[in-house]
Parts: C-alpha cells; sequence; structure tokens
C-alpha cells in the first residue's frame, strides 16, 4: 500500500470544508476496520484512509500549513499503514474506571506480543509491538500498543483466496479467541495485501 503524500493532503481551507461528509465516510469504513477481543481489548486495523484522516484531523486542530510541518506529520504517521504484507493495528486496552484500569495495566505486562493472527492452514501470527518506542515497564503496560502482522506470500494469497482468518490473545491473564473473525472485517484485511 503506498504511503501518503503532502499531494494526497487536502489543504486547510479544503478539509474544513468536507470535513463532515469524509469524517461520516471515515466512520463507517472503521466499522470494518475493528476487532474486539473480548470485553477489554479492541484492535482497530490501520490504513491508508484512516491515516489520512488522522493526518488531516491533526493537521486542523494543530492549524498546520508549513510544509516542513506537514511532512513531520507524515514521516511520523506513514509506518501506520499496511505494506501490502502485512497487517498494522492499535490495540487499546479499556478499563472504564480509572483504579481498575491501572490494576490491569499491572497485571497484563506484555500482552502486546501475545496477540495473534492467524490464517487457515497456517500458524499463527504473533504481533510485533512497539517498534517506534517501549511502552511498558516493569511495573505496568501501556493502554495503547502499535501492533504489525507480518505475513508470509503463501498466506497472503491464502487470504487472497478467501479462507478463514482467526485471532486471538493468550496472556495468563487474559485469554480469548475469535475464530474465524468477521467476514467484513476478513476482506477488509484481505485488500490491505498486495
Amino acid at each position: 500500500m503506498a504511503k501518503l503524500t503532502r499531494k494526497d493532503l487536502y489543504s486547510l481551507e479544503e478539509y474544513s470544508e468536507m470535513r463532515a461528509e469524509y469524517r461520516k465516510k471515515v466512520i463507517a469504513h472503521k466499522e470494518n476496520r475493528r476487532l474486539e477481543l473480548g470485553e477489554h481489548l479492541l484492535l482497530m486495523f490501520e490504513d491508508k484512509l484512516i491515516i489520512q484522516y488522522q493526518i488531516q484531523e491533526m493537521l486542523k486542530a494543530e492549524k498546520i500549513f508549513e510544509a516542513q510541518a506537514i511532512e513531520e506529520e507524515l514521516e511520523a504517521y506513514n509506518p501506520l499503514i499496511p505494506d501490502g504484507s502485512n497487517w498494522k493495528a492499535t490495540m487499546m486496552i479499556q478499563y472504564a474506571d480509572a483504579e481498575e484500569r491501572k490494576r490491569q495495566l499491572q497485571r497484563l505486562i506484555g500482552i502486546e506480543d501475545l496477540i495473534w493472527m492467524q490464517v487457515e492452514g497456517f500458524e499463527k501470527v504473533y504481533a510485533i509491538a512497539d517498534e517506534d518506542l517501549e511502552r511498558d515497564n516493569a511495573e505496568k503496560t501501556s493502554a495503547v500498543h502499535f501492533l504489525r502482522f507480518e505475513l508470509s506470500s503463501d498466506m497472503t494469497a491464502a487470504v487472497k483466496s478467501g479462507v478463514n482468518i482467526s485471532a486471538g490473545v493468550e496472556h495468563e491473564n487474559y485469554q480469548q479467541v475469535i475464530s474465524p473473525i468477521p467476514a467484513r472485517l476478513r476482506d477488509s484485511l484481505a485488500a490491505d495485501l498486495t
């Protein structure tokens, strides 16, 4: 999947005029890109449209219009776009109560390395987590992690042929399996593969 360039972005004025409709389009698109692994763990699979929206929102919020600053945003966000042989996801650990969240983040250290995807007929592919920086320590994990699932060419071909995909987490304090993932998500993930 091609990375975003400045040519792909709308000016602040253009974006302001189209924002409401564009936002509706992205929200609908995101519904086909999310996977809940139990009550407290959400994977949001990123793609070019979602990342473009995030950049546009950042440029709007920060009133960024200078070329160098736009390039910095592109440099920060482009690594989140799948490369054609992988899926990239933002993982969020969600507990509404702040004290409960604090306790669970202490119990779930290392969970980001135990998230997996499995193409039917193949071994599980475990996430490569937080390649940009460490997000956990000896006391707790972060509530947000960035994951990459790297697929072989045989897995990619199988997904494109329509086989099922499963997902799960196997942390000692949090286990969940979704087998298979919903067809709408499977089809959306297949589109990430070139």
